[in-house]
């Protein structure tokens, strides 16, 4: 299958993320909360943009089965992923009105502008690509942590972020989103699949910097003064 070609490629650059500081202070709650918050706000306004990938890939879908794999995957962004995030705002004071006003970073923006290019220039394919290592690696990396001593009990702050990209949900949606990839590929040309491979090496290279990011709070470069 062509996820099992992908994993080859992706999985050193997934376990890197395991060792950021960002991710490993998820695991017992050691991560300082202004980070989390940064996360919390510039992943929300990354999903507003990532949910469009699949409403993209809905619009592009040549059969109602795929469609409605593409609505799954956007039912469970908009409804199970962003939930979370406007939960853990609640206990942070911030508003829903305050996330959606999130100004995106530069890291951000170049990441989702990536992903939303590739989608409406390709096919169904090149939306599931897209998508793919954001979702399959989030999965991947709450599986981990989640088998970490201390992880999942209530002393760790971060226990909810855990429970959700480990739990059975997400986990379906990531298996569907991996089904999904493979069914468009099947018989696709060597030339069509290592484009698809690099898109999805891309993004997971995307997501290690976005991690970044978030541990170092970074904006732009430039600041403007508001007058």
């Amino acid at each position: 299958m062509f996820t099992d070609r992908i994993w080859q490629r992706v999985e050193p650059i997934w376990n890197s993320y395991l060792d950021h500081p960002f991710v490993n202070g998820l695991s017992d709650g050691r991560l300082e909360q202004e980070k989390f918050q940064y996360w919390l706000k510039q992943d929300y306004v990354y999903l507003i943009e990532y949910a469009k990938l699949m409403a993209i890939g809905s619009a592009k879908s040549r059969d109602l089965e795929t469609m409605g794999m593409f609505a799954n995957l956007l039912h469970g962004t908009l409804f199970m992923e962003m939930d979370l995030h406007r939960n853990f705002a609640k206990q942070f004071g911030i508003s829903s009105k305050e996330l959606e006003l999130t100004e995106a970073s530069a890291i951000n923006t170049a990441y989702t502008s990536y992903m939303l290019n590739h989608a409406q220039r390709g096919g169904p394919e090149h939306v599931v690509a897209c998508l793919l290592a954001c979702a399959w690696s989030y999965n991947y990396i709450g599986k981990k942590l989640a088998k970490l001593p201390g992880a999942l009990t209530e002393y760790n702050l971060y226990h909810e972020w855990i429970e959700t990209y480990s739990g059975k949900e997400f986990t379906a949606l990531t298996e569907d989103a991996i089904k999904l990839m493979n069914q468009l590929t099947e018989g696709k040309p060597e030339a069509e699949l290592a484009e698809l491979e690099e898109i999805i090496v891309k993004t997971s290279y995307y997501e290690y910097m976005f991690w970044d990011m978030c541990e170092h709070l970074e904006e732009w470069p430039i600041q403007q003064k508001q007058t």
